[in-house]
């Protein structure tokens, strides 16, 4: 489909959403004069892009780091322990191997994110209540590239059905928020003929491997299944390779939902797979921030399990709450279809499972206010000038911690639980036949950490 419409016209300052304009060095917001790089030719649209930039360096350099010590505890188990059968010493050997190969795949796929970062204070994060979400790591969801671009051809191909079923006849912009690795984006955008598709993701190195894949190129990365089928199959080198390079029009962009780089009514339809009840921002606002994304009649498509876990009990919606929601957001009574699917079915690995998925289309009718954004963090904790406050939850902590760090001192090589539980019931702390179970539980959790394999 040829578009008078450039994706400039799409994209937008996050925070300010106002227009970007091209310069020498990325992306630059009129209005806050803000410059956004493009890191690996990706437009980097954090509202803090320098913080943002240095948390993912921290992250990058923890995720390598813990792969290097792996290699090296490997090794030394290998080396140090003569008693291991032979069995043994090649699965660790094949394990060192493959944690060596990711660690350098990792440092050559995400290199353009540069090194260093740690002087660059997260201040701007916090002053703009933006802030990567601290469950979300590099790797969190690395079976995704797998199932995206090795072996998840079944799975892949019902997601794109189910979600094409959902599409209007004919559009011009899409965009698909939590993108990931991108392969949902890539099906899509192959099997329609709309000028522009927006992958919007927060995750640098799920982006980077979309983008480039569905560029055309081949790229390697291991495969460490959680359980293996066979001794081949702890560390499977895979790769990863799109069917054909992605027409024009596939644009991969780096941004957070909280701050949202992306111009109002400017989509005629949103996909959101997998992402509604991921995301931290409550469904009530996320409904309203996607509603306001479209055009009028812009098409809305969920695609995912609906499952929400949010500490909050009342952000925990069914799924008729979820259609209120949708309703009370301007949208339209869904087309809705339930279907189960094979999800992350790797075929080196004995973890795998289907997903009863739910798919909804709805199509935007009216325009109604956003909901007022609730601070993602207290000015307290912004600000640094106010004092902290003493909550019950804070004082159940405090008293936690207190315990805990009595019980690390107590630990000498020398005193019993029960010498421990007498001394905490001497400082008054708890009584002693607490303090024994107390200290027990502690302990234990502290043995268990100790031999956790994950890092």
């Amino acid at each position: 489909m040829k578009s008078t419409t450039d994706v400039l016209d799409l994209l937008a300052g996050p925070g300010t959403r106002r227009r970007l304009a091209r310069v020498d060095d990325g992306l630059r917001c009129k209005t806050s004069k803000q410059t956004y790089p493009l890191v690996d030719g990706i437009p980097w649209l954090f509202a803090a892009p320098s913080a943002a930039l240095a948390e993912w360096r921290r992250r990058f350099g923890r995720e390598t780091q813990g792969l290097d010590a792996q290699v090296a505890k490997t090794i030394a188990e290998i080396q140090g322990n003569p008693s291991l059968r032979e069995s043994t010493r090649q699965r660790l050997a094949l394990t060192a191997a493959g944690y060596a190969a990711r660690a350098k795949a990792l440092r050559a796929l995400l290199a353009p994110l540069g090194e260093g970062g740690d002087a660059i204070a997260q201040e701007a994060l916090l002053a703009l209540r933006t802030r990567l979400p601290p469950t979300q790591g590099l790797t969190t969801y690395e079976a995704n590239i797998f199932r995206d671009w090795c072996w998840g051809d079944e799975e892949n191909a019902l997601s794109a059905e189910i979600v094409s079923a959902r599409l209007p006849a004919s559009y011009d912009a899409m965009l698909v928020l939590g993108a990931g690795a991108g392969r949902l984006a890539y099906d899509l955008h192959q099997g329609g003929s709309h000028a522009h598709t927006v992958a919007l993701d927060i995750n640098p190195l799920l982006a980077m491997i979309g983008r480039r894949v569905c560029a055309g190129e081949t790229l390697s990365l291991r495969e460490l299944p959680l359980a293996p089928r066979r001794m081949a199959d702890v560390a499977i080198e895979r790769t990863l390779a799109a069917p054909a390079a992605a027409r024009p029009g596939l644009e991969f962009v780096l941004g957070d939902i909280v701050a949202m780089p992306l111009s109002r009514g400017a989509f005629d339809v949103v996909v959101a797979p997998w992402f509604v009840d991921i995301v931290e921002t409550d469904f009530e606002q996320l409904a309203r921030q996607m509603s306001e994304l479209l055009k009028p009649d812009g098409r809305l498509v969920l695609f995912g399990s609906l499952s929400f876990r949010a500490a909050d009990p009342a952000a925990r919606y069914s799924f008729e709450e979820v259609l209120a929601v949708l309703q009370e957001a301007g949208l339209d009574e869904p087309e809705v279809e339930e279907r189960r699917i094979p999800y992350l079915n790797s075929p080196g690995s004995r973890h795998g499972r289907v997903e009863e998925v739910v798919a909804l289309g709805v199509s935007k009718r009216r325009d109604v206010k956003p909901i007022s954004k609730p601070a993602a963090l207290p000015e307290w904790l912004v600000a640094g000038r106010e004092p902290v406050p003493l909550t019950e939850a804070f004082q159940q902590q405090i008293t936690a911690t207190r315990i805990h760090t009595f019980i690390m001192s107590l630990i000498d090589g020398k005193r019993s639980i029960r010498d421990m539980a007498a001394a905490i019931e001497a400082q008054q702390l708890m009584p002693r036949k607490d303090a024994e179970e107390a200290v027990r539980r502690f302990l234990e959790t502290m043995w268990d950490e100790s031999r956790r394999s994950d890092f």
